[in-house]
């Protein structure tokens, strides 16, 4: 069976993020704010310093005192975050998309405790979850539910061309998983309701706080509205 990871307010963060402020501080503001679950990715970073970044957020994290709580992931990097935990860095798990390291490989050297997301388009995503092993993975992200400028590559057909997912897609996908989904993609406070409404299990996004002035009022309305929300 799935394991429970909180993904309603979901953080992806790097250092090419955040607009020079350290990835620490950042999480900690988002931390304080609500949010659940935080993402470690980067394409900049080499392997050394995507551990130091991993290594920061964790120790937000145990400051925060949720460490157990909110869980930490890395992107892509199962080789990260299996230093990371050879280190006593606290990682749960990692994140993946299906060209990416298969999940029966993060599985098995990850654990039956550690945490496996993976993502992919919704298409995909339907025809994936029909015969879905829920021993493998613990959920599922989709997107984009708009453009964005943090990761072009995010949803491109086979001629290179950005297809975004409807809300009717997001709904389509809600009503089938067995395990929970969040969505993200250019995610901004306005999407918050409607994506409640498609029975989606949260949202993730990366400029929404990152890139934003004042981060933690702008994941505390983010947080605030999803609650709103789900009311």
């Amino acid at each position: 069976m799935p394991k429970k990871v909180d993904v309603s307010a979901y953080l992806v963060i790097g250092p090419e993020n955040t607009c020079g402020r350290p990835v620490g501080e950042v999480v900690a503001q988002a931390l304080s704010a609500g949010f659940t679950c935080v993402q470690v990715r980067s394409k900049e970073c080499s392997a050394r310093e995507l551990l130091a970044c991993t290594a920061a957020v964790a120790q937000a994290i145990a400051d925060a005192e949720r460490t157990g709580q909110v869980a930490l992931l890395v992107d892509d990097r199962l080789d990260v975050a299996l230093a990371a935990r050879q280190q006593g860095i606290a990682v749960d798990g990692v994140h993946v998309g299906q060209s990416d390291i298969p999940p029966e490989a993060c599985r098995a050297l990850l654990g039956p405790d550690g945490i496996v997301g993976l993502s992919a388009r919704t298409d995909e995503m339907l025809a994936y979850v029909r015969d879905m092993p829920t021993d493998l993975v613990d959920y599922l992200g989709v997107g984009p539910l708009h453009e964005t400028q943090t990761k072009r590559d995010c949803g491109l057909d086979s001629a290179g061309n950005i297809i975004t997912k409807s809300l009717a897609d997001i709904a389509a996908l809600a009503r089938v998983s067995p395990v929970p989904i969040v969505v993200g993609g250019g995610v901004k406070l306005a999407d918050i309701a409607p994506l409640k409404a498609t029975g989606a299990n949260g949202f993730f996004v990366v400029s929404a706080v990152c890139a934003a002035d004042d981060p933690h009022v702008a994941a505390k309305e983010l947080v605030d509205a999803w609650r709103a929300a789900s009311a």
